[in-house]
């Protein structure tokens, strides 16, 4: 009577997972040589630091609560504007982007490009590049903000149109339907629920991100926050922390109300 013979427990890996190892424990080690690691001293040295970080920082200064509301304002502002151009111009670079909708592979290659490039360039550097192009300002974190939701949405918007039913595509372009009216009618009215979630989930890094783009000069908050931990006022910092933290959780909760009411009306 045959029996069967049981699965090894140990498969031989393949070269590639080989290299693979090797080579992350190569850069592993050798950043640990140069010092991209965790030492135990250093970690309980730093504890004492945070303790007087702490004692200098408690209680905060509310003393300039003007400015600070004034450049949380700007903040939101950027946040909110610069998510809404990306997302606008996201959308059509998704619909060249999907290959059920792009025009052409030309099209297809060039959008695919500019989302690799917008998503791969961090917020940080893109806010460094509009600085050096249009100066310190709120307008280049504008600017920085669009161009990384670009890369964000463009990429989701088009996996989103690429998984619509290819037989209500091919219906309405049956019936002599345009590319034009193939989009308003069949892609975006089925893709909407999930732009929207997508929109949400940029707006919630938008807020983030505008926050750090102000310490390379590109306004709002971030600039208060750098000036004031550079002349050691840290019971002002912490004022302006606490203050970020409110407007960012504020943000992100109306941001997941926002999408759990779609959910709920997508799926009922």
């Amino acid at each position: 009577m045959p029996t069967r013979v049981p699965p090894s427990r140990f498969t031989r890996p393949s070269v590639g997972t080989v290299v693979l190892l090797v080579v992350v424990l190569g850069l592993l080690g050798h950043g640990w040589t140069q010092g991209a690691a965790i030492y135990p001293e250093s970690l309980a040295t730093g504890v004492f630091r945070l303790g007087d970080f702490l004692a200098d920082a408690i209680p905060p200064d509310f003393g300039r609560a003007g400015p600070i509301l004034g450049a949380l304002l700007v903040t939101v502002q950027m946040a909110l504007l610069g998510t809404l151009v990306g997302v606008a111009l996201s959308i059509p670079l998704a619909v060249c982007a999907a290959n059920n909708t792009t025009p052409g592979r030309v099209g297809y290659v060039t959008a695919r490009g500019v989302i690799t490039v917008c998503r791969t360039v961090p917020d940080l550097v893109w806010g460094l590049i509009f600085v050096i192009a249009v100066g310190l300002g709120p307008e280049a974190g504008v600017l920085a903000i669009a161009v990384d939701v670009m890369g964000f949405c463009g990429r989701f918007f088009a996996e989103s149109i690429e998984e619509v039913a290819v037989g209500t595509v091919e219906s309405m372009r049956a019936v002599g339907g345009s590319g034009l009216s193939v989009l308003l009618g069949a892609v975006f009215p089925t893709c909407l629920p999930s732009f929207v979630t997508t929109a949400m989930f940029a707006l919630e890094s938008a807020a983030r991100s505008s926050v750090v783009l102000g310490l390379v000069g590109a306004g709002g908050i971030g600039i208060e926050l750098s000036v004031s931990m550079t002349l050691l006022r840290y019971d002002e910092a912490l004022a302006i922390i606490m203050a970020i933290f409110v407007v960012v959780l504020g943000i992100e909760r109306i941001s997941v109300a926002i999408r759990r009411r779609i959910l709920r009306a997508d799926n009922g």
